[in-house]
């Protein structure tokens, strides 16, 4: 049976854990949260929820999210695959076969320093052990924090989908260059231009409102799963709120690889 609680709103603003979004990126380990006073302050995206009223309570993401929180909103316990994988908006971005045995779900942040982390350290690996060798399917989803991050985040869809991983591996390897504590859209769109977006698709993309409406609708959707900062993963349903390692990976995913009949017949 699935249980649903009130979570306070996980907003777009400053990060707990080292100022994800706001503080140039460091590489302490752990994840970045988002702080109370921007969960409810609506978007990380240029010009929406503008009018949005903020909290200034603290918020513990760590504590019991059966209690009851303040401007809250419904967060469903123990998610079913099938409510992890409802679409929510935009295309899945993902690499990897549609029907290996095993499917991690990453929720990321652009400004994320863990996230970077993550992508040097342990995405190679994954990569060339799991993704590339069909045992697993790998999803990344956009969890903006902040609106740095919320603008880097429309270029990267607005990247044509070929672009996607490309683009995405630009923006957290060149993170020191585009993030700091006021939105600079020029070094945003430097990193974007790399992957061959022009300014006119870049500038036309930051008002496009159908878009930053899919994109809310994602983050929304990961919200809605018990996602509180970055980078948090679902591994076969399993939510996990840290940076993974790679050690821990091979931990979770081996014995599921060793139970499919798929893996073992290295299909």
């Amino acid at each position: 049976m699935r249980l649903a609680a009130k979570l306070i709103g996980l907003g777009f603003g400053a990060a707990l854990l080292n100022g994800c979004a706001s503080n140039p990126p460091s590489l302490a380990g752990g994840t970045s949260v988002e702080t109370s006073a921007n969960q409810a302050s609506g978007s990380a995206f240029p010009g929406a929820n503008a009018s949005a009223k903020t909290e200034t309570a603290g918020f513990n993401p760590f504590g019991d999210p059966s209690g009851p929180a303040p401007g809250g909103r419904e967060v469903i316990l123990n998610p079913t695959i099938a409510d992890i994988m409802k679409p929510a908006g935009l295309p899945e971005m993902a690499l990897g076969r549609a029907d290996a045995p095993v499917t991690i779900v990453q929720y990321a942040s652009l400004t994320c320093p863990h996230c970077r982390q993550f992508h040097k350290e342990t995405y190679p690996v994954l990569k060339r052990d799991y993704i590339d060798t069909g045992k697993v399917r790998y999803i990344l989803r956009e969890f903006p924090i902040g609106r740095a991050s919320g603008n880097a985040t429309i270029a990267l869809r607005c990247a044509k989908p070929e672009k996607y991983f490309e683009l995405y591996g630009k923006y957290m390897e060149q993170q020191t260059s585009w993030v700091s504590q006021e939105v600079r859209l020029d070094p945003i769109f430097a990193v974007a231009q790399q992957s061959g977006l022009t300014r006119a698709e870049f500038d036309a993309c930051l008002k496009n409102d159908t878009l930053i409406g899919q994109l809310n609708g994602v983050k929304e959707h990961g919200r809605k799963l018990g996602i509180i900062g970055t980078p948090n993963f679902f591994v076969q349903g399993k939510l996990v709120k840290s940076e993974l390692t790679i050690s821990e990976i091979r931990t979770m995913v081996d014995p599921i690889l060793a139970g499919s009949p798929a893996a073992v017949a290295g299909r």
